[in-house]
């Protein structure tokens, strides 16, 4: 995956290519004042203000006709703090770079989601996620944080500290203010054993609650156009250390994930009709592996097809049922999907928008290359996952608005109404957020 998102002529785009917008000026600030002066000039001319990071959401969550703040000089590892077991690093650093400077002091995150190259920030304030049967979201490992809000002051929150805050902005939507600061939980560093097996997707759905209750971690990939998928469990180990060999890993993870896998999409989109063949072969091509390795060489991996993507949290206990649907829509219709479908899970948080708030929860993921037509598939499937109560994503496509919301949060009006005080004037107001919080 390209680690930033740019464009010419004063055009921001994403990192899928499905948004664009033009901010009337862009801000690198260098450290915390910077930025709470770029936030108090804006209000003096009138402007809104958005923080975008590398650009890996599919929705329109951080562009702006405003202010465009680019936090990359705002990165790096304020403090550690071993007795509590915390980090606090600055809300611009890359998850990769955390990453690596948390193994190097022996330190990890207790899970993670399947890429590092988005910001701290941008990927808590979305809600990015792993799979997890006990552990959750990288937002729910947070313990405090500090943001810029719409008058141009700095609010650190934690449970003990504006808690009523904290329980919102861990995943804020960029609605709250901008943060410029996170301390996550962390723990010594931990090996992780990684089975990776082909499986028929019958024998996962009727073994679903098993595999889901025997494993740290499960996920699996469903081929559309067959009853195969491929499964991973990732469940902690005492060792010995065996990480993938250089040459499989370049085989598997670069030449067929990567390489072979786009060339197929690029034929898929040429010519449609040859995408269920490709289908059956694809879903045959990696073969069974297991390894040994410390977390984010585990839970993450190289993503480099681009693509657009919907992801929907359903409840936990209506995963399999769901999926039946997705399947026998996509055998029923006249679509070629050419991109695995996902399924991951997570435990219920306290955390107030947190598509896993208040209930267990499997999520689903749709996907087609990018470039190619993805509506009638995407609407297709978000028909049956909000017939679910389904939550989406807030960083990936979806047409769902505040009623919606409303709905299907419990504490939605919790949300709305710390907006309402923190921001009375919608200084980091948007279409998107306009959309799905209302005015």
């Amino acid at each position: 995956m390209s680690s930033t998102a740019s464009g010419k002529s004063g055009t921001w785009r994403n990192w899928g290519g499905n948004v664009a917008s033009r901010p009337a000026r862009e801000v690198t600030p260098a450290s915390v004042d910077e930025l709470t002066a770029a936030v108090r000039r804006a209000a003096e001319d009138g402007l809104t203000v958005k923080a975008v990071g590398t650009g890996h959401s599919f929705t329109s969550i951080a562009a702006t006709d405003g202010v465009l703040i680019r936090p990359q000089l705002l990165t790096g590892i304020r403090d550690i703090d071993r007795d509590a077991l915390t980090v606090t690093v600055e809300a611009g650093t890359p998850l990769r770079r955390l990453n690596l400077a948390l193994a190097r002091e022996g330190l990890s995150l207790t899970n993670m989601g399947d890429i590092m190259e988005q910001t701290v920030s941008g990927a808590v304030s979305t809600g990015t996620h792993g799979t997890g049967r006990e552990s959750a979201s990288i937002a729910a490992q947070i313990k405090g944080l500090e943001l810029v809000t719409a008058d141009g002051s700095v609010l650190t929150c934690s449970e003990k500290e504006n808690p009523e805050v904290f329980a919102a902005a861990r995943i804020g939507l960029g609605a709250l203010g901008i943060v410029t600061a996170i301390t996550f939980a962390v723990e010594p560093i931990f090996l992780l054993t990684a089975r990776e097996e082909p499986m028929p997707l019958d024998r996962v759905l009727a073994d679903f609650d098993e595999l889901w209750a025997e494993n740290e971690h499960f996920e699996f990939y469903w081929f559309p156009h067959t009853g195969s998928t491929n499964t991973k469990r990732n469940n902690r180990s005492a060792g010995p250390r065996r990480p993938v060999g250089q040459l499989a890993g370049w085989f598997e993870d670069e030449f067929l994930s990567n390489g072979v896998f786009q060339a197929a999409q690029w034929v898929g989109r040429a010519v449609p009709a040859t995408i269920p063949a490709i289908a059956q072969v694809s879903s045959k091509a990696l073969s069974a592996r297991t390894y040994t390795d410390i977390p984010y060489r585990v839970f993450t991996s190289p993503r480099r097809v681009r693509f657009v993507e919907m992801e929907y949290a359903v409840p936990r206990e209506a995963v399999t049922e769901t999926l039946r649907e997705l399947k026998a829509m996509v055998e029923r219709s006249p679509l070629r999907i050419s991109f695995p479908v996902e399924v991951r899970t997570a435990p219920a948080d306290d955390i107030t928008l947190s598509t896993a708030s208040g209930r267990d929860s499997a999520y689903i993921a749709v996907h087609m290359v990018k470039g190619a037509p993805y509506q009638g598939y995407f609407t297709a499937a978000e028909r049956i996952l909000t017939a679910h109560e389904g939550r989406p994503h807030w960083g990936k496509i979806h047409t769902r608005d505040a009623e919606y919301f409303a709905g299907v949060y419990p504490r939605f009006g919790e949300f709305t109404a710390l907006r309402d005080r923190l921001d009375p004037d919608r200084r980091f107001q948007n279409d998107y957020l306009r959309r799905v919080l209302g005015q």
